[in-house]
């Protein structure tokens, strides 16, 4: 019988021993000001001063931080001159994200009868 394979060390995250793929974006994902920087960049590139703005005044060093760790994830990237936008692996998981978010509307309605 074939020995099976070696499965690879996963980086830890938060709330996970394994750091499994899913469970990494779901912590990047989950931290503060994250997913709220990530819908807005939706529509195409703000400036860092129109993101803090359309993020209800996000503190600036909270701010950068998670623009910073949404870059290294390869989800967002800055444009000299025009700010900050999706990248490719973004829009592909906003397009993933869409139908979450049209479960939400529905679900809202429906807690709010």
């Amino acid at each position: 019988m074939p020995k099976a394979a070696a499965i690879p060390k996963r980086t830890a995250v938060r709330g996970s021993r394994t750091g499994r793929p899913i469970m990494a974006l779901l912590d990047l994902l989950g931290r503060r000001w994250t997913l709220r920087i990530f819908w807005e960049l939706r529509d195409g590139p703000l400036t860092s001063r129109a993101l803090r703005t359309a993020c209800d005044e996000a503190s600036p060093t909270v701010m950068q931080a998670r623009l910073s760790e949404l870059r290294d994830a390869g989800l967002v990237e800055l444009l000299s001159g025009d700010g900050y936008r999706l990248t490719s692996s973004g829009t592909e998981l906003m397009r993933s994200i869409a139908p979450l978010h049209q479960f939400a509307e529905r679900w809202s309605k429906h807690a709010a009868s």
